[in-house]
């Protein structure tokens, strides 16, 4: 069976083009194309796609009211198409805070020529988390969970990977450092890990979060405006405080400097390396430089970012946290770090925030 797939677009073209990209994978198929958010809720109603494509700026209904209708109605996994700018970051988030499972940027010129990178990435996308049951789950809080009750596999036994509660270990003193790092789901699963941090947080926070350069300093913001720890746009040469969390900036890597580890080095990132900002690279270079001083986590995401980072932590006596499967949206990369035996503790999305409090004594 096919994995069927509405498309969301006003553009005429953007609808021929993405429709066209979708159907050339053999197990994809576009069921139908809606103009307009008020389109959308009807066909995603009446079509029940597997996945739903959505552009954001629309005619009569615009996308972001779209996926909250949806979500609240009739839930779908939903990839959001946006612009390469400041305000095109803002609304993403914004629809990924109200149930959007993911974005792609929507560029022009890509789709136009429907670039190899493009079609890679749509298809792997779609295919991620088209089956719910068995690759996405909500980051969500309990409490917003229940709308993607619809498509969830109500008889999934708890996941195997989640280890009995016991004491939390005290880390105040022991630890000097903290990273996480995150992909697909990871805006909404950082926010819900570092909102209720309390201010006087005593470590400092490297976040890698893999996303466009044009959306880090929107998300940024974001965590900034709703946390309170302070968040900055890590920037090359910055000091490292206290109850102050860095997000990595998209395009490049970000490092401990090796000469000052209480300074951040922001490198230019290499067309050789997957993703930038790289877990693995920021994961691997506080290892380096704090030793056992440094805890590691790893949230949802795709791939296996971050596995390898989190095998030199263990060697250089570091510890290793990753997110459950139960609240992953994508259980790609914690369970990467988990198949590899490097993770010290399982924990549900939910329980990290408290779970971080009480090891620091906050």
């Amino acid at each position: 069976m096919p994995i069927n797939v509405l498309v969301v677009d006003d553009s005429s073209f953007f609808r021929r083009r993405l429709a066209e990209i979708i159907n050339e994978h053999p197990h994809l198929k576009v069921c139908g194309v809606a103009t307009n958010g008020r389109e959308a809720i009807e066909l995603a109603a009446a079509k029940k796609p597997d996945v739903i494509t959505m552009d954001y700026e629309m005619p009569f209904m615009d996308g972001l009211t779209a996926v909250r209708e949806i979500m609240a109605t009739n839930p779908r996994p939903i990839l959001m198409l946006s612009s390469l700018t400041y305000d095109g970051a803002r609304v993403t988030l914004d629809a990924l805070d109200v149930g959007a499972v993911d974005f792609l940027p929507k560029n022009f010129a890509d789709v136009s020529r429907q670039s190899a990178s493009l079609k890679a990435k749509l298809h792997e996308k779609i295919l991620a988390v088209a089956k719910p049951e068995k690759t996405v789950k909500a980051s969500l809080p309990v409490q917003k969970n229940q709308a993607l009750k619809s498509f969830e596999n109500t008889t999934k036994k708890p996941s195997a990977s989640v280890q009995p509660i016991r004491r939390v270990e005290t880390l105040l003193g022991r630890k000097k450092i903290l990273g996480i790092g995150a992909s697909t789901g990871g805006p909404v699963a950082l926010l819900e890990v570092l909102r209720h941090l309390p201010a006087n947080f005593p470590v400092p926070i490297l976040l890698i979060q893999h996303m466009p350069e044009s959306f880090t300093r929107a998300f940024a913001e974001r965590l900034d405006s709703q946390c309170n720890i302070r968040v900055h746009l890590a920037e090359d040469g910055m000091s490292l405080a206290p109850g102050s969390a860095y997000l990595a900036p998209g395009g490049q890597q970000m490092l401990v400097d090796a000469k000052d580890r209480s300074r951040l080095r922001i490198m230019p990132g290499d067309d050789r390396l997957n993703y930038k900002p790289s877990v693995d690279i920021t994961f691997a270079s506080a290892a380096n430089n704090y030793q056992s001083a440094f805890l590691a986590m790893v949230l949802t995401g795709m791939g296996s970012d971050g596995c390898q980072g989190c095998r030199v932590v263990k060697e250089q006596g570091g510890l290793v946290w990753s997110q459950d499967q139960d609240s992953s949206v994508i259980y790609g990369m914690p369970m990467a770090v988990a198949k590899a035996n490097l993770s010290d503790r399982v924990l549900n999305l939910n329980d990290i925030c408290k779970t971080l409090k009480t090891a620091f004594s906050c």
